[in-house]
């Protein structure tokens, strides 16, 4: 099999140049390109591809190669590409046309010399203006590529014509083109030196991409790019950087190795470990190493051991080389495209390829490996005592490559607490699965040892639970529960972590099993610091628990918790019962709320707690869009929590604003965005995310008045467990209710709307836009069923305050005071209610048509305006119930009324005839324009999935091949329509 990509891949923006200067050389217009870049990036390959360009256009082809193979042979890459031509049997006919510089020529090729004529004059320019001569007579008409390949390597007399021609070829039907690496040569000083004077252009390789990697994969074992597990792609863009040739052969080393199978779901890894670097890969490292000399080499076998980035501090106590010598190997490294700068500063720098630093250890003994790393180790510390940043990891890595495991195992919980020090749980987890795994099969553990092991397990234990990973933190608390009966304190503290494990990943009534059985292992211990920490993971899970009265249980305990935590002095347990009591008190007082949250920022920040700093964001982010549904504290946190590891609450927060997407009727951008939140939450098993998604997901159906699409969502959101959660009042209220709304049911909208206060009555809540604070009072009200008292008792709250509902309680306010013949009173809660309005998409002209129907019937307001506004909106959306009854409630008013005619008379009859429909018509006349899916859905003022179902009706109905010629027969359809 194959691991060679038979198709040259990525370098579509140079095969395009090529080709211009191609055809530029045909008329006589010519170019000279240097393509540079480090081996293995592909110049030959691309130098090949031009070759076949050419030959394609009936183009004269010269080619010659620069070799460091055997003793120097002057015009050695000149005379291989003269006898390219003279091969063809043309080239003689072509040297006679040269006169004078015929015989020139014939030092280079026998066969052209002019019967007994001499070498003639041997000036270098004179053969180089005889090279330009015979090259303009071999294009004369069709043009000529003249290729040197590895110009860095060819002899000076080469490099000197090429010069030459780059210099005068600008008015010959000729190209010069020729690679060379991008390293130090005075190859690369030419070219640079040609680009300045303006007589050639440089044109460098960049690396491949990782989808470009891909196509590389599946080009070399002759698949499709989707037959190509992610994986395999990723790790083998990872290892090459991007470089083809150590793409393939990584691959072919993958294969052979059968490391890398083809299967019915095509290839994937067979679940090996990695196998080792190619021995092609480490001959050509090898090789350029070696050019920097022994004491370079040292350098970068120090490197290697240090790892793929490496700070150069330790590499000179290591290496023990003086400024000047160091900084000399170094330049010379990074000129042989060995080393490269680090984005992590002016100290480090790192190997240009992954497999670089792997490929030289090979090149040291187990011995030397273990020497260097123990010497560097000691470097690390003596240089930085505190080991900050990655130093601490870097230390443990080296430590365990001199062999001292415990060493290691030490330095990496350090730096495991660190990670979770600054909210990143994820690392600490790969961190300490690293460093268990390290120590897990040592049987002869003592006593020390054996503590020191599970204080790592219990590390862990602590990780997977700020993760929100419930199962693995149950398998390792198993793991430390045999030895725990005499020590009832880790026991609680195990069954703490559990318990936050398992309300991170929504699982609460595992959740509330472990706070049951850490308080049973309470009394009489006199654990004051233990019955802290469970009291606060009790008030959180209580938050979401079925308890009736959970909001005033979690406050209870968050207070008890908080008052706890400042007297023992635990600001993370401080932090933890904060965001519980500012989460529930949000109904009652939102600045009590905000004050809770910025608390926690204050202490958050003073014992740099990131991780509870991210809560707090999340919380004051809330509060804001909430009150004034601003999202940009939302967006704030969830990029934060992101930087620092904090997945599971940047989650949290994209769930959030996924909704606000939907409440403010961007759609199309809601839709994608729900849906790829809820693909990665599925996956790393953040249940609580999951189920609030999947309420969105409801939402934006009800939003849309899609009452099949609603009911499928509302299908998976009961499966989830969506009924018995938090999240069910926003479903009910938010989804159904709004769904029926739109459908004109107000009957079923406002009994909905009934047994959800019903609900709420019996078991409090912590989402307070369900509707029971706002839109319920405004119905109540219009149905006459609501007074001034319960509009003052729903206003009061700090949940009647919130702008989504506030909406809502001003058009209640503007209807009760056009009852009470108030007018102006009233139209002053309309402007209100209108500027509260303003972000929401659908909410806005539903309440105008909503405040309407008492307007036009008490004879206040400007109903005709508001109705107006509401049914072109609803027109629009295609949302016919709402828009028929503004209508019909303009005609009640004795307003006139926009005629919605259906249209067909714009639709030629010669598509008429084929059963085009308006919109479709409306569609195709923008096809014209060759606009996407997603701009016609803009234009036209619906979904990208119904201009899809357009196109493809329109196809059909049109009887045309694709897209492409439907646009063009729309385009002449439009230009036959304006003549």
């Amino acid at each position: 099999m194959r691991t060679r990509a038979p198709a040259l891949v990525g370098r579509g923006t140079e095969i395009e140049e090529i080709g211009r200067v191609l055809h530029d050389a045909r008329r006589s217009s010519g170019s000279a390109l240097f393509v540079t870049g480090e081996p293995g990036i592909g110049k030959t390959r691309l130098a090949a591809e031009a070759v076949g360009h050419a030959l394609d256009a009936g183009l004269v082809v010269l080619r010659g190669r620069g070799s460091t193979t055997g003793p120097a042979v002057p015009f050695r890459a000149l005379t291989e590409a003269l006898l390219s031509l003279a091969r063809t049997g043309g080239g003689r006919e072509l040297v006679e046309q040269l006169g004078p510089y015929r015989s020139v020529l014939g030092r280079l090729i026998p066969d052209w010399a002019a019967g007994a004529d001499t070498a003639g004059d041997s000036s270098l320019v004179v053969l180089a203006e005889a090279t330009l001569r015979l090259t303009g007579l071999a294009g004369a008409g069709r043009g000529c590529l003249f290729v040197v390949d590895d110009l860095q390597d060819a002899d000076v007399e080469t490099l000197a014509v090429v010069e030459y021609l780059a210099a005068n070829v600008r008015t010959q039907p000729v190209v010069v083109l020729a690679t060379l690496r991008a390293e130090p040569s005075p190859a690369l000083d030419a070219a640079y030196a040609a680009t300045r004077r303006g007589e050639g252009f440089l044109m460098p390789l960049d690396s491949l991409g990782p989808a470009e990697v891909r196509d590389v994969v599946a080009s070399s074992l002759g698949a499709e790019p989707d037959q190509v597990s992610a994986d395999v792609a990723e790790r083998l863009f990872a290892d090459s950087a991007g470089n083809p040739l150590v793409v393939e052969e990584l691959l072919h080393s993958m294969v052979a190795a059968g490391e890398l199978v083809n299967g019915a779901a095509g290839w994937r890894f067979t679940g090996h470990g990695r196998s080792a670097v190619p021995s092609t890969l480490v001959t050509i490292i090898t090789r350029r190493a070696d050019r920097l000399g022994e004491r370079g080499k040292q350098l970068l076998a120090i490197a290697a051991v240090l790892g793929r980035r490496f700070p150069l501090s330790v590499v000179q106590r290591v290496s023990e080389l003086d400024d000047r010598s160091l900084f000399g190997h170094l330049q010379s490294a990074v000129a042989a495209q060995l080393l490269t700068t680090d984005e992590r500063g002016e100290d480090w720098y790192a190997f240009r390829h992954p497999l670089t630093a792997e490929a030289l250890l090979t090149l040291l003994n187990p011995a030397e490996r273990v020497a260097l790393s123990a010497k560097a180790a000691d470097a690390v510390v003596e240089l930085h005592p505190d080991l900050p940043g990655e130093l601490c990891s870097l230390a443990a890595s080296l430590r365990l490559g001199a062999g001292d495991r415990w060493a290691a195992a030490d330095l990496y919980r350090e730096a495991a607490q660190r990670a979770l020090a600054e909210g990143a749980p994820g690392s600490a987890i790969a961190v300490l699965d690293h460093a268990v795994n390290l120590l897990g099969d040592d049987a002869d553990r003592g006593a020390e040892q054996s503590g020191r092991y599970r204080d790592l397990l219990e590390l862990l234990l602590f990780a997977l639970a700020e993760a929100g990973q419930f199962d693995r933190a149950v398998k390792v608390a198993r793991s430390l529960r045999p030895a725990d009966g005499r020590d009832p304190a880790r026991q609680i503290r195990v069954h703490v972590r559990l318990a936050w494990a398992a309300q991170v990943a929504g699982r609460w009534a595992e959740g509330f099993e472990q706070v049951a059985a850490a308080r049973a292992l309470l009394p009489g211990t006199g654990l004051d610091e233990e019955s802290v920490a469970v009291d606060a993971v009790d008030a959180y899970l209580s938050m979401s628990g079925p308890a009736p009265d959970r909001v005033r249980r979690s406050e209870e305990l968050g207070r008890r918790a908080v008052e706890g935590a400042e007297r023992i002095g635990s600001p993370s347990t401080a932090c933890q019962a904060l965001y519980a009591v500012g989460f529930v008190v949000r109904e009652r007082d939102m600045t009590e709320s905000d004050e809770c949250f910025r608390r926690m920022l204050d202490a958050a920040a003073e014992h740099r707690l990131t991780n509870w700093r991210n809560y707090a964001l999340v919380g004051l982010g809330g509060n804001a869009w909430l009150t004034e549904a601003d999202p940009s504290g939302l967006e704030t946190a969830r990029a934060e929590a992101l930087r620092t590891g904090g997945i599971s609450l940047a989650y949290n927060a994209e769930a959030v604003l996924g909704l606000h997407s939907v409440l403010c009727g961007r759609f199309a951008e809601a839709g994608p965005r729900l849906d790829a939140c809820y693909a990665e939450a599925s996956r790393i098993k953040l249940f609580a995310v999951s189920r609030y998604v999947q309420m969105a997901q409801a939402v934006l159906a009800g939003h849309r008045g899609d009452r099949r699409a609603m009911e499928t969502a509302l299908g998976d959101f009961r499966r989830g467990g969506g009924d018995s959660g938090p999240e069910a009042p926003l479903a009910r209220g938010l989804a159904q209710v709004f769904c029926s709304l739109l459908e004109e049911d107000r009957d079923t909208a406002r009994a909905e709307l009934e047994t959800l206060a019903a609900d709420q009555a019996r078991q409090q809540s912590t989402f307070h836009l369900a509707g029971t604070h706002g839109l319920k009072l405004l119905l109540d009200v219009i149905a006459g069923d609501a007074a001034w008292a319960d509009h003052r008792r729903v206003a009061a709250g700090a949940a009647g305050g919130m702008r989504w509902n506030r909406q809502f309680v001003l058009l209640a306010e503007a209807v009760l005071h056009g009852r009470d013949h108030a007018p102006e009173a009233a139209a002053t809660a309309m402007r209100r209610a209108a500027q509260a309005a303003t972000p929401f998409g659908v909410a806005r002209p539903l309440g105008l048509r909503l405040a309407a129907e008492p307007a036009v019937d008490d004879g206040w307001g400007e109903p005709a305006e508001w109705l107006r506004e509401a049914e072109s909106h609803f027109h629009d959306a295609d949302v016919i119930p709402v828009a028929s009854a503004c209508r019909a409630l303009l005609r009640r008013a004795g307003a006139s009324v926009q005629q919605r005619r259906t249209g067909t008379e714009r639709v030629p009859e010669s598509l008429r005839a084929i059963g085009v429909t308006l919109r479709e018509f409306e569609v195709f006349e923008l096809l014209a324009f060759r606009l996407s899916n997603k701009a016609l859905a803009a234009r036209l003022h619906i979904s990208p999935r119904t201009v899809e179902k357009h196109v493809a009706a329109l196809l059909m109905k049109t009887s045309v091949r694709d897209r492409n010629e439907l646009a063009r027969f729309a385009a002449e359809h439009s230009s036959a329509s304006e003549v």
